[in-house]
């Protein structure tokens, strides 16, 4: 492999190895190996594989450093235990989404949506989330996924900035309420609301009872389309804007302008894209969401600058957090 081609060739090889990686996930392959090592045939009679294509998968990532070989098989290394269902910090649920056939199809066919403009995935199955309904199995596995995603910085956003300073806080968007939930429980006079669409409100209710916060907090269901809970004075919305074009995100953040208490806060949870050519998982979620949304992107600090500018709001700081993200802080503009 020659120096020059090496980063084209690594591109072409990490297909194959995702693809064995999600095939092990979705075979439960961890789970059975999560009491010792195993022999492949014993492995795939489990798992209702076929041993020798089993065994070729497993070899794949076992250069991964997934599972190793051993005498009597393979058996899960420590990063293998992250593919274990239910354990703490399990990634398994997001290999599995990322891996499920839509998904699949909308990477295979970017090259139609780069060339049209247009998102083949929404031209073959319609909306994402409407997908997503129409399969309670996948939208369960698909939450799953993202409380995943959320696992990196769920245990510092309560500590990223004081809002101990805010009398309610409205979760725009907040989904089955795990983010909110671990801000509350960080400020114990903080008030929450968590405002999502009527059949994913109901959701919430067990995250927050298990935090100790139900009590502090109203499910309020609606469009944030159409308007948001007013005269709160902070509110977050955490993987919302990234799904939407520079229009409808406007559209959104209006509405949280004009609900917003005079001198309230915004806060907007998302990955960052730098301005550089440096490598950032914000860069590989963008060609997911260009492949996946029609309009749906991911934005740099200064994107993100404009786009507040134009519904009424002044970016004030950008805050790091775990896992690539970031917690953009923005006042609501006098002038705006």
């Amino acid at each position: 492999m020659s120096s020059s081609g090496k980063p084209v060739w690594e591109a072409i090889y990490g297909l194959s190895r995702f693809a064995a990686l999600a095939a092990v996930a979705e075979l439960g392959c961890a789970d059975h190996l999560a009491d010792g090592p195993r022999r492949v045939d014993e492995l795939a009679d489990l798992c209702g594989a076929d041993a020798p294509s089993l065994h070729r998968a497993l070899r794949e990532v076992a250069s991964m450093g997934i599972v190793r070989s051993t005498d009597d098989g393979y058996e899960l290394t420590e990063h293998g235990m992250t593919l274990r269902s239910g354990a703490p910090g399990s990634l398994r649920p997001a290999v599995r989404a990322i891996a499920q056939e839509g998904l699949w199809y909308a990477i295979g066919a970017l090259t139609r949506t780069v060339r049209t403009g247009r998102s083949a995935f929404a031209e073959r199955y319609g909306s994402f989330y409407a997908y997503l309904d129409r399969d309670p199995a996948l939208r369960t596995l698909f939450d799953e996924y993202m409380i995943a995603r959320t696992r990196p910085y769920l245990g510092t956003i309560a500590a990223s900035y004081d809002f101990s300073r805010f009398h309610t806080l409205v979760d725009v968007g907040g989904g089955r309420g795990h983010l909110l939930a671990a801000v509350l429980a960080g400020h114990p006079r903080l008030k929450g609301v968590l405002f999502d669409l009527d059949h994913v409100v109901p959701g919430a209710a067990r995250a927050l009872g298990e935090r100790g916060v139900a009590d502090r907090c109203r499910l309020v269901a609606g469009d944030f389309f159409d308007s948001v809970p007013p005269g709160a004075d902070a509110y977050l919305l955490a993987s919302v804007l990234h799904n939407w074009s520079d229009q409808e995100a406007v559209r959104i953040l209006r509405n949280v302008r004009s609900a917003m208490s005079p001198g309230g806060t915004l806060f907007v949870l998302e990955m960052v894209l730098p301005d550089d050519d440096s490598p950032h998982p914000g860069k590989d979620m963008d060609i997911r969401m260009l492949a996946v949304f029609d309009g749906g992107m991911e934005r740099t600090r200064q994107e993100y600058t404009t786009l507040l500018r134009a519904a009424g709001f002044r970016l004030a700081e950008v805050i790091p957090l775990p896992g690539s993200f970031a917690l953009v802080v923005a006042d609501g503009d006098p002038g705006g």
